[in-house]
């Protein structure tokens, strides 16, 4: 193991140091940039918004990558599987629960 990186025993990767630096400089990096959008105040409202989803997408997948270690190698996909099986029943979820809570809105103002 010459690059440092450590494995299990069923050959699953845990990175390197240098992985893991470079996943917490860029999620520092992801995280004071709309922070100081807010304080600043500089910029619209919609743009600071928009600005702060769309880093935030992108920090989750820089977490993904670098921490969680998710990647198309053999050895993480029946981990990649399940986190989309779970993004699944999250989606569904939330989507169920707005269309509940929208359905009984109605129904309780037209009476």
């Amino acid at each position: 193991m010459a690059h440092s990186e450590h494995t299990t025993h069923g050959g699953a990767s845990h990175g390197t140091v240098k992985s893991y630096i470079v996943g917490f400089v860029l999620s520092v990096i992801l995280t004071v940039i709309p922070f100081w959008m807010v304080m600043s105040g500089s910029f619209s409202k919609a743009t600071t918004a928009i600005s702060i989803f769309v880093l935030a997408f992108i920090q989750l997948f820089v977490h993904l990558v670098y921490f969680l270690h998710m990647n198309r190698s053999s050895e993480q996909q029946w981990n990649v599987m399940a986190f989309i099986y779970t993004l699944i029943m999250v989606v569904i979820l939330v989507i169920g629960s707005l269309w509940i809570m929208l359905n009984l809105n109605f129904n309780m103002m037209v009476r």
